[in-house]
């Protein structure tokens, strides 16, 4: 008779079972229909694809070469959409003046092409012909924007034309126009001709 009390406690809890059941299992799925933590969506600075041995040529309206960019080794970022290249060599051609060289150690694409900067030892020379001298230009920054045939830098270049050397600070290039500015601190050595 002592554990009678005992089995009408159990019988009185015993419906409430399957609610206590129940009230676990709903938490249970509470916590795992629970909103994941949130994930940093900002684009990280990381490599999407990379090219060895580029060679990209784009052609004029009459289907000959305008100008080429060749690279050892390409990448592309994605977050900011720029492209590095290294040891990039882009050569510009003209229907009235021989073909202009530019290479460098380092550069970088603008999102679609439209610029392009070499970085590093950067080297330009145009081969001279009949009517022009062979120029040469060294700096350590290049902007080209090939739509347009032009090129200019804020750095310091040495210029060679001829025998002729010239320094200066900044430099705009035309090419269409066929003219060459300097922008500051110009020093010229002009060696005559014997």
């Amino acid at each position: 008779m002592a554990f009678q009390p005992l089995t009408y406690k159990l019988r009185a809890w015993l419906p409430l079972l399957p609610l206590l059941a129940l009230l676990a299992g709903s938490y249970w799925l509470s916590i795992q229909v629970q909103p994941l933590p949130e994930v940093d969506r900002t684009a990280r600075h990381e490599v999407d694809f990379t090219v060895d041995q580029l060679s990209s040529t784009v052609l004029d309206a009459q289907g000959m070469p305008r100008y080429v960019l060749s690279a050892q080794k390409l990448w592309h970022f994605p977050d900011d959409d720029t492209t590095h290249l290294q040891l990039p060599q882009f050569t510009q051609f003209s229907d009235s003046a021989p073909p202009l060289y530019v290479s460098s150690k380092t550069g970088e694409l603008t999102h679609k092409g439209e610029q392009v900067r070499l970085i590093d030892e950067v080297r330009l020379l145009r081969e001279g012909n009949t009517t022009l001298k062979a120029i040469r230009l060294e700096t350590d920054l290049l902007h080209i924007v090939p739509a347009r045939d032009w090129i200019d830098t804020p750095s310091a270049i040495t210029f060679y034309n001829g025998k002729d050397v010239v320094t200066a600070v900044g430099m705009e290039l035309d090419n269409r126009a066929r003219t060459l500015s300097l922008l500051s601190n110009i020093k010229a050595t002009h060696d005559p001709i014997q």
